[in-house]
């Protein structure tokens, strides 16, 4: 077995909670703005330390006045927002626990996360929030008070708990000490119901304390993030959390049409995002100069990025290819820098592998995209690149006070004190998954001589073909999901002859690209699916994925099919993670075409 660890750079008093950064931000510096507002017309507003420690305070007493008891646990089911963070710091003054739902959850997953965490309060963004809760009321009897964001309820509650005494609240604040429960999160998951991962205080505070020490070139008083992803994820939750204790402001923007303008106007110093996202900025920016008759110039902006920064890499630039960068610097880059606010220096990104290519190209634009790993499990990052020590195409290396193993059968062990306390109510899956103070992650990984890790897969979605060859499809899919007209992309082939994949398109993405290659950008996604130009373009990446794997693990046929998967029509998770079970079984006609025992030909089948 192979094992990498840092020890902490510090160690908390068992006595510490996550309110103790708060507490300790606002000492240090209470003037300093800790977040920022956005009205209606676009302007932001600051709130200092102090003002948002005042409304914590004011709130926790409004909880403490509606009979909110320590350890009782909170619902939030919201968009990402600044009411999202005051509630969440307000429910831990408070003594209690947050819950959080994601805002896209069905009826019956609001049912299960709110009956199973055993939650006697609910709050709520909005009417249509409000209207999915009341289906499944009658299922959740312990949910005493409903309150919601957009009606006021946050001032009548302030308003209710205005004879609470201070004292009261630094009682219930103090009460929680690093072992207790701060959070129960439920997997997004990708199969059967979500569980609950039982998340202490000191994941949060021993990782934010020791991670603000390692990355002191991102994690600065005064710099400022955009939070877009959703806080009931893992990775933004706690991005939240320690941006009150390094004195990082945050801006909050739910809206995810409204990024780029916020970003804009918001002027961020770093971000966090999934490679989805990244994806996105990129083949935007390469469609949108393609309409306006720059496409060669942009690819050849993106051929010198990426070949600058592998020379930078290997320590060495050539003065054409450096002249060329500045060159491309004043064309191109500078306005994708403008495009994110002008002010971003570094992003992190999670979720899965931001690939080698874009991670080039944003590094020689002046973006260097820190790629990390963790999980729910883990209190979001276990590993994650520095600035000063970035491996394209890995994960990073190990937190300080966190350990890294890779086990006989490949599988990545993660310890350390961001470890969950287990799953909630359900010994069986916490035996199962933590083992002798290793947590199983069911990915698959390789630890390089310098601690870098390296994720080749999922164990439980290794695919073994009739052949017996084993291959891991995200190796494939993460590629094919690079190309603009490509939505999702559904590698396939266990206990079959060959590999095959199932295709979605971006619907976002295809009339500006038909419009660009001499398509007809009316085409429904449906007709696009069996257009020839679409056919020819995803053939090509299936070509240019299947140049880096062995013939038997390459992709033989492949099917667009004619619809989008997405989060709404239930493929993906919240997080944008593939359920695979529920595509192979939705699109089982489809897979059976492919392999030649259903009833006809696939259409948008080619063999390769």
């Amino acid at each position: 077995m192979q094992t990498y660890e840092i020890p902490a750079h510090v160690k908390s008093a068992e006595t510490d909670n996550i309110t103790d950064l708060l507490v300790e931000r606002v000492k240090a510096t209470p003037k300093l703005p800790l977040y920022a507002t956005q009205d209606a017309a676009g302007n932001w507003t600051n709130v200092t330390a102090e003002e948002f420690e005042q409304r914590v305070v004011a709130l926790a007493k409004g909880f403490i006045a509606a009979g909110i008891q320590p350890g009782q646990a909170i619902g939030i089911m919201s968009r990402t927002r600044f009411e999202w963070s005051l509630i969440d710091f307000a429910i831990w003054y408070a003594g209690a626990v947050s819950v959080p739902v994601y805002e896209t959850s069905a009826p019956a997953q609001l049912e299960w996360i709110l009956s199973n965490s055993d939650a006697v309060a609910l709050w709520l963004e909005s009417d249509e929030h409000e209207q999915r809760y009341s289906q499944i009321k009658a299922s959740t009897p312990l949910i005493r008070n409903v309150w919601r964001m957009d009606d006021g309820a946050i001032d009548r509650l302030v308003e209710l708990g205005r004879e609470v005494a201070d004292d009261q609240v630094e009682k219930r604040r103090r009460a929680a000490g690093l072992a207790d429960l701060a959070t129960i999160i439920y997997t997004s998951g990708t199969t059967g119901k979500p569980k609950g991962c039982e998340l202490t205080h000191r994941g949060f505070v021993e990782l934010s304390r020791n991670a603000k020490i390692e990355l002191p070139e991102v994690l600065w008083e005064g710099t400022s993030t955009l939070l877009f992803l959703p806080l009931a994820h893992v990775f933004a939750r706690f991005i939240q959390v320690i941006a009150v204790h390094a004195g990082v402001k945050v801006g909050h923007q739910p809206d995810a049409k409204n990024v780029a303008p916020a970003m804009a106007s918001f002027h961020p110093n770093f971000l966090l995002a999934v490679p989805r996202v990244f994806e996105k900025v990129f083949n935007s920016a390469e469609q949108k100069a393609a309409a306006g008759g720059k496409g060669k110039i942009f690819q050849q902006a993106v051929d010198v990025a990426i070949a600058w920064s592998k020379a930078n890499e290997a320590g060495k630039v050539p003065a054409g290819l450096s002249l060329k960068h500045k060159i491309f610097d004043a064309l191109v880059y500078k306005k994708l820098r403008a495009a994110m606010g002008g002010q971003v220096r570094f992003a992190v990104s999670g979720g899965a592998p931001l690939g080698e290519r874009l991670g080039h190209f944003y590094r020689a634009i002046g973006l260097t995209v820190l790629e990390g790993y963790g999980l729910t499990e883990t209190t979001a990052p276990a590993t994650i690149g520095r600035p000063s020590k970035v491996k394209i195409g890995k994960v990073g290396y190990a937190l300080p006070g966190t350990s890294v193993r890779i086990a006989d059968d490949g599988e990545v062990l993660l310890g350390g004190y961001n470890i969950l306390r287990g799953y909630w109510r359900n010994p069986e899956a916490t035996a199962e998954a933590i083992q002798d103070g290793w947590f199983h992650t069911g990915d698959i990984g390789e630890l390089d001589d310098d601690g870098f890790l390296a994720i080749t897969g999922r164990k439980k979605e290794l695919l073994v073909t009739a052949g017996g060859k084993n291959v891991a499809p995200a190796p494939m899919e993460d590629p094919l999901r690079a190309n603009p007209l490509i939505g999702q992309a559904v590698v396939i082939g266990d206990q079959r002859p060959f590999i095959a994949a199932l295709i979605s398109l971006d619907s976002e993405m295809l009339p500006i690209w038909l419009a660009n290659n001499g398509g007809d950008k009316s085409l429904s996604v449906a007709q696009a699916a069996q257009s020839p130009l679409v056919l020819a373009e995803v053939q090509k990446a299936v070509d240019s994925v299947n140049a880096t794997v062995s013939k038997a693990e390459s992709i033989r046929k492949f099917s667009i099919i004619q619809t989008e998967l997405t989060e709404e029509s239930g493929h993906l998770t919240p997080s944008l993670k593939i359920k695979r079970a529920q595509v192979l079984k939705d699109f089982s006609p489809v897979v059976d075409e492919i392999y030649g025992t259903g009833p006809s030909t696939v259409e948008a089948a080619v063999n390769h």
